[in-house]
């Protein structure tokens, strides 16, 4: 475990960032100097190159297949077909709607993958590769087969490997094994893509690129674009399902009743048979869902938020808990040291064994810690910005700093030859509970101070037991710079319900600090975790209770998450280090900073990669838009597939000529079905997302489905017997047409409430249309509509009206009867 230290530069890096670290002294390493140009040219050439592409989306070609091979799309395309042959092109009309409506999907879907596309290029990390003895970042796909890849805390193997150096490596195997302690990795050992490691680090040599390691191929299958469960897609698929069992009887027995009633023209009995299968099939309702998401990926796109698979902007609109990470979310990655406040124990300090430690010699220590780590988490870069490392020094061994143990450390070496052990961490760990010291910790905590402890040992850095005993010589108080926009982001959630729980493996008493500076409700009653019970449902009602959470270990992150979920919570998880890889992938949705460590962005739903928390709002606010929404619209579409499934029956069993010819339909469903739905689906909602879609859906669609199939054959049935002679049939049709349009834009501005101008507008424009298609001479003949006398057509109305005055209760009565 010996490592020796780069010596630090002299001045801190005007940035500030961890990757001042990783300058002059650590681009040309000492050690293994990794393959040569030569040699990377030479594996290049024989394929030995890591050419697993890496797709955050549906190729093309999927897109394209998945919006034309349907099985609706089947069913309307050999009906047009039919159409085409027998009837005239008015008659086919449904047959383009859907060219259009397909086109549609996969326009919106192709500028969806070109979005995600873009943005995973941006977001994705490229590993550290040495060549030459010279380290540099370059793509994954640039990775060649004995290639010297180093590793760092946060980084994810991204190749199959034999590890070649290591310095108190760990690496996290659980996404692969399923075993979430770390595994200590030495020279010799193997590791394998998809692992991440947790603290320490090293190099390794890729062993396996491409499709040859097995690890790497789940891990492409796991980055590409893919269908978690949706509640949205998997109501709708159930939906299709129920309407393809009625569609099929109801279709033959149509098939055949039309075949006796029309017996001397085959034609005329096709074209109505058709009429009343087309308008049966929801088709739009999929595509319209399709479309939703899509549009909703490449608005967030715009706000440089990555949606790495679709449904989980759905899945955020659901959460009803989320969990944050302080660091990296609430507070921005940097920090300032503001005080080292010396203490007096006497023998703590070099320099002459019993004399208390001054602050020149603690600024020493502190220099030489910094300059031993070469990839510094954020509070041990604010120490090397603020003490650099002195030249002089020697570091002989280093214990990487681990989110478990809650502290680093390293063996030194001064000018005098004399030989000390320090740690570096958190005081509540490294101290005693009844140690003097720890009251005044906890008035910095109470500030919203950060306070690590500077601590000597005696023991050796690979004891279990370096920790105890410590002699303290000073207390490094740091201070946190709060994200600007994190109090609105809270006041946000606060104000949708949503329940923030603050999850830190910092000091509850300072975390809870910074939360109540944010105005976080709650704040004020922190819990440190360390007293939390260990049974889940303990745990899950102390969870309920409290709102800020100290002192937590990666694994109790974890079980914290599950303890929700349990109690029927849906469970978002924030977060940037690796400490929080395993709490994210087990969340229903995780968020991971676009800063944040390569194994937190893999495992992650949504990376939002401008850092920005304020970013949140935006992507729950755009899930609820697609889900309420869609919800919405399928009231319209299952309405319809209602009333065309009962109306089909009631012709069935009356034996008489169904009522429509398919271009009645086709006009019928785009004036007040196709075109308001698309402007409906995409327009604001900030209805908070609720379980039971089919349920919610069904109990509307039924009633209002009946209620429209009944007035309208009852339309039909009085028309057949008031009109006789020529054109009787046309006049019939036309007042049926009257009364189910009427019917549906009750329906529709139903659908469309809360009005705003635009939904009036929208509902009008749509009356006006069909206005004009009965007053229009060539419209009348191109739909053969055409309303004879006055009687019947006001006798259509009458009906209409009283249907839906029937359909107004009856929606309000299910909405009492049958709450959601």
């Amino acid at each position: 475990m010996t490592y020796r230290a780069e010596t630090a530069v002299d001045e801190p890096d005007p940035d500030g960032g961890a990757a001042s670290a990783l300058t002059d002294a650590a681009a040309r390493r000492p050690g293994h100097p990794g393959l040569s140009t030569a040699e990377v040219a030479e594996r290049v050439s024989r394929g030995e190159v890591n050419d697993v592409p890496a797709r955050s989306s549906r190729s093309t070609p999927d897109i394209i297949r998945a919006n034309v091979f349907t099985r609706f799309n089947a069913i309307i395309g050999i009906l047009f077909v039919i159409m085409l042959a027998v009837a005239p092109i008015q008659d086919a009309l449904f047959g383009f709607v859907i060219v259009a409506n397909t086109a549609i999907g996969i326009i919106q879907e192709l500028r969806a993958k070109k979005t995600l596309d873009s943005l995973a290029v941006i977001g994705e990390a490229k590993p550290t590769v040495r060549r030459d003895g010279v380290a540099a970042e370059i793509p994954v796909g640039e990775i060649v087969l004995g290639d010297l890849v180093e590793l760092g805390p946060g980084d994810k193997c991204v190749v199959d490997g034999e590890v070649v150096e290591a310095d108190g490596l760990e690496i996290d195997e659980s996404l692969l094994t399923g075993e979430a302690d770390p595994v200590l990795k030495r020279p010799g050992d193997q590791v394998m893509s998809g692992s991440f490691v947790v603290a320490g680090g090293g190099a390794f040599t890729a062993t396996k690129v491409g499709r040859e390691a097995y690890a790497a191929q789940l891990a492409e299958e796991a980055s590409r674009f893919t269908l978690v469960h949706s509640e949205l897609r998997s109501g709708i698929s159930q939906i299709l399902k129920y309407v393809t069992w009625m569609m099929v009887p109801t279709a033959i027995g149509l098939v055949i009743s039309q075949s006796v009633v029309e017996k001397n023209d085959w034609r005329e009995a096709v074209r109505r048979m058709v009429g009343g299968i087309v308008p049966m099939v929801p088709e739009g309702l999929v595509l319209l869902t399709s479309v939703a998401f899509a549009i909703g990926v490449i608005r967030l796109g715009r706000k440089q938020c990555l949606v790495q698979e679709l449904p989980a902007i759905e899945g955020l609109a659901r959460v009803d808990v989320v969990c944050l990470d302080k660091t990296g979310t609430l507070t921005e990655g940097g920090m300032d040291v503001t005080e080292v406040r010396l203490l007096g124990s006497g023998e703590s300090a070099g320099g002459g064994g019993g004399a208390a430690p001054d602050e020149a010699y603690v600024g020493r220590v502190l220099g030489a810690l910094g300059a031993s780590d070469p990839r510094p988490n954020a509070s041990l870069q604010a120490i090397i910005d603020a003490y650099p490392g002195p030249a002089d020094w020697e570091c002989t061994a280093a214990l990487p700093f681990s989110s478990a143990r809650k502290y680093s450390g390293a063996a030194l070496t001064e000018p005098s030859g004399e030989a000390s052990g320090w740690l570096l961490g958190a005081p509540d760990v490294l101290l005693p509970a009844d140690d003097p010291a720890l009251g005044e910790i906890e008035d910095l905590n109470t500030q919203g101070l950060r306070v690590l402890l500077l601590a000597r040992t005696e023991r050796e850095l690979d004891d279990e037991r370096v920790a105890e005993g410590v002699r303290p010589a000073a207390l490094v108080v740091l201070e946190q710079r709060l994200r600007p926009d994190a109090a609105d982001t809270l006041r946000y959630f606060a104000e949708q319900n949503v329940a923030a729980k603050v999850i830190s493996g910092d000091n509850a008493v300072s975390v809870g600090a910074v939360a109540g500076k944010l105005g976080l409700p709650g704040a004020e009653h922190t819990v440190d975790a360390r007293q939390l019970p260990a049974d889940r449902e303990e745990m899950a009602t102390a969870l309920e209770d409290g709102a800020v959470f100290g002192r937590v270990t990666p694994q109790q992150k974890r079980d914290m998450v599950g303890a929700l979920q349990s109690r029927g919570h849906t469970v978002a998880m924030t977060g940037d280090g690796v400490n929080d890889v395993l709490a994210l992938k087990d969340a229903d949705i995780g968020v991971s900073m676009g800063s944040g460590s390569e194994a937190t962005r893999a495992v992650a739903q949504i990376v939002l990669l401008n850092n920005s928390f304020s970013t949140l709002p935006s992507v729950v606010a755009e899930g609820r838009r697609v889900i309420g929404n869609i919800e919405r619209v399928a009231n319209l579409f299952l309405v319809k597939t209602v009333y065309s499934v009962l109306l089909a029956l009631l012709v069935v069993c009356s034996q008489v000529s169904y009522p429509f010819l398919p271009r009645h339909l086709t006009l019928l469903s785009t004036l007040t079905i196709g075109v308001p739905a698309f402007f409906l689906a995409l327009a604001p909602n900030k209805e908070r997302a609720r379980p039971n879609f089919v349920r919610r859906v069904m109990r509307y669609a039924i009633p209002a489905g009946v209620i429209a199939a009944v007035a309208t054959f009852a339309t039909y049935l009085v028309a057949r017997s008031h009109y006789t002679g020529e054109g009787a049939r046309d006049a019939e049709t036309s007042a049926a047409t009257l009364t189910l349009f009427l019917i549906s834009m009750w329906v529709l501005a139903i659908v469309a409430r809360p009005y705003t101008w635009w939904r009036i507008g929208l509902v009008l424009t749509m009356a006006l249309g069909f206005v004009i298609v009965v007053v229009t001479p060539w419209l009348q003949d191109f739909f053969a509509l055409k309303l004879v006398g006055t009687s019947m057509p006001w006798t259509a109305v009458g009906i209409a009206v009283a249907a839906s005055l029937l359909l107004e209760v009856a929606w309000r009565w299910v909405g009492r009867r049958f709450p959601a």
